[in-house]
């Protein structure tokens, strides 16, 4: 793996109580407009879901995480595709794909200059690379009350976002940098309704780990319940937390 971090990635978690993240990707594989018979490879294709949707429509799917629970539990559910543990940093593929799929994966990717190189080299000529992500903004009122509430308590650190949430002119000429034509590119506000009342705490939980490394459980849950007190009122709407997200889209091809 690219990253030394331990594997914090909850399939079962995802799945249940996170499945708002495959259900977004519905319009991405959309955006794909697959033809029968090509091969795409899903980067960051986590429990396996929308890379089982593209091999109904007719592909062959190649899926990779960096997750080993979450390739595990992909192979576990549709046994008959091919999932491989995998980082986007280490890829080897050259001149394979007609596609690359990526969604909801690539505002984890530390490197992304790497990860878009490779990528690039994954594709054949004329393939495309189509992706969503967190951009500039992504959970700015979560994350900004997490880091206030974790300063209240006492705790002096500094805490290094888990994430790269680019602005749209940041990430394109990156991709124009390693070769790709961009032929979109779109940021937009995506208020993503997390389940529940625990809808918050279980985001953060899955999410936003790594904010609390070396904080014990009782003093987590004291800031957890101080940050939910705190963002109440912009973001707890009709029963429902929504949390603020902004994307990421864009389509680049290898002429």
């Amino acid at each position: 793996m690219g990253t030394m971090r331990k594997d914090q990635w909850n399939p079962s978690l995802y799945d249940a109580k996170h499945s708002f993240v495959s259900a977004f990707g519905d319009s991405l594989v959309k955006v794909l407009t697959l033809k029968k018979g090509e091969k795409i490879l899903d980067v960051g294709c986590g429990t396996g879901d929308l890379a089982c949707q593209m091999a109904d429509a007719g592909a062959k799917v190649v899926g990779i995480d960096s997750s080993e629970k979450m390739i595990a539990k992909a192979k576990e559910k549709y046994p008959h595709l091919s999932f491989y543990v995998k980082d986007v940093t280490q890829l080897d593929f050259h001149n394979e794909f007609d596609a690359v799929f990526s969604n909801a994966v690539l505002h984890w990717v530390r490197q992304p200059e790497k990860a878009l190189k490779n990528i690039y080299t994954s594709l054949k000529k004329g393939g495309r690379f189509v992706a969503e992500f967190g951009g500039k903004g992504n959970v700015q009122k979560i994350t900004d009350a997490l880091l206030m509430q974790i300063k209240k308590a006492g705790i002096e650190r500094d805490i290094a976002s888990p994430w790269y949430f680019p602005s749209i002119g940041e990430y394109v000429a990156l991709m124009e940098q390693v070769g790709f034509r961009v032929t979109l590119a779109m940021h937009f506000d995506r208020p993503t309704p997390l389940e529940g009342e625990d809808g918050l705490k279980n985001w953060i939980a899955m999410f936003a780990s790594s904010f609390f490394e070396g904080i014990n459980e009782q003093l987590k849950h004291e800031i957890i319940a101080n940050v939910e007190t705190a963002l109440k009122p912009s973001l707890f709407e009709n029963g429902v937390w929504v949390a603020d997200y902004k994307r990421i889209r864009v389509v680049g091809i290898k002429e």
